[in-house]
């Protein structure tokens, strides 16, 4: 089914000819033989999620990449949270209390404003309470800006920890962030402001951010996130048109093939929704030269079978029961880095 492309689309494909040679080079080194044990925004089920202690207690247990999630301020500050509009069930205002509803969106806040609001503890009773009942909390927690990740990393010392940054932004709802283009040139500006090119991934569900990071910094490896679970459908495979997530790409032009579409937006990781993922796909998309670095494994069991997939990673809200499942197997995990 092919279409008229969008001006993202077409820049996407003329990069994929103009990158191809480059891009199996890249891929291969996106490939390597260490293990990628990733953090989920730190490490959430056991420390408060995208928080400068979080992220240190996540280095104590040792991993190999942080992965966290990136807005921008109103200011143009780029930030540490996965939400857009501040969460209720992790956000106390200045006196103390939880949020009753959403809060405003980040982008309509300044980094100043920002830091009025305490994010280290989660609301009692909540569903977030229950899926991490062993998340301790640290109050007196901020919303980081990126920037502070990278200085925290620095002094500890960690020449080899990388970073997988997520931009959240959401084609169906423009009003709650900076467009594409200013939010990508922001994140590029803090990356390379910080010398962290070579150890920093860009991920996305929105691949319009993924074209630019190709244009505007092809030095640095992008990932391309997909989910195809009921309600949470990205991929839209063997729908009419093109899904909104996709930058103009249609999945459906690649042979409904997922891995081939994520080739065609010029990333070198796929990570998909572990449910999503199947030996075939695994081989697929090795086939094709992509690492494939599934999220959010939880139990010990799920790590299992995901693990005998061959895949190059796994993303994970308990890195904890991750690495010492890898080390029953004999696969090196990081050595930790003291904080203290």
């Amino acid at each position: 089914m092919m279409k008229p492309k969008s001006g993202f689309a077409a820049c996407a494909l003329a990069l994929v000819c103009a990158w191809a040679s480059a891009m199996a080079t890249g891929a291969e080194s996106a490939r390597t033989a260490v293990f990628d044990l990733q953090g989920h925004r730190g490490a959430r089920g056991l420390r408060p999620e995208n928080t400068l202690a979080g992220f240190a207690w996540t280095l104590e247990l040792g991993v190999r990449t942080l992965e966290l999630d990136c807005g921008v301020t109103k200011d143009g500050v780029v930030v540490v949270s996965h939400d857009s509009s501040l969460n209720p069930d992790i956000t106390r205002d200045s006196g103390g209390k939880f949020l009753e509803q959403a809060g405003p969106p980040l982008h309509a806040l300044t980094f100043a404003e920002l830091q009025q609001y305490d994010v280290g503890r989660i609301r009692p009773g909540s569903d977030y309470a229950a899926r991490f009942s062993e998340q301790q909390p640290v109050d007196g927690q901020r919303i980081p800006r990126l920037a502070d990740v990278y200085a925290l990393v620095q002094r500890s010392g960690n020449r080899e920890l990388r970073f997988n940054i997520e931009t959240k932004l959401d084609p169906l709802q423009p009003e709650l962030t900076a467009a594409p283009k200013p939010f990508v040139e922001a994140l590029l500006a803090v990356i390379r402001g910080s010398g962290m090119e070579s150890r920093t991934t860009v991920q996305s569900f929105d691949w319009r951010t993924l074209a630019l990071v190709r244009q505007l910094a092809p030095e640095i490896v992008t990932v391309a996130l997909t989910d195809q679970q009921p309600g949470e459908d990205s991929m839209e495979v063997g729908k009419p048109g093109a899904s909104p997530w996709l930058g103009g790409l249609d999945v459906d032009d690649y042979g409904d093939s997922v891995p081939k579409a994520v080739m065609a937006i010029g990333a070198e990781v796929w990570s998909p929704h572990a449910l999503d993922l199947d030996e075939r796909l695994v081989a697929e998309a090795h086939r094709l030269g992509l690492a494939v670095v599934p999220w959010t494994v939880n139990d010990p069991k799920h790590m299992e079978r995901i693990l005998a997939l061959g895949v190059d990673g796994l993303i994970s809200d308990r890195p904890d029961l991750l690495r010492s499942l890898l080390e029953t197997k004999g696969i090196a995990v990081p050595s930790p880095t003291p904080m203290r």
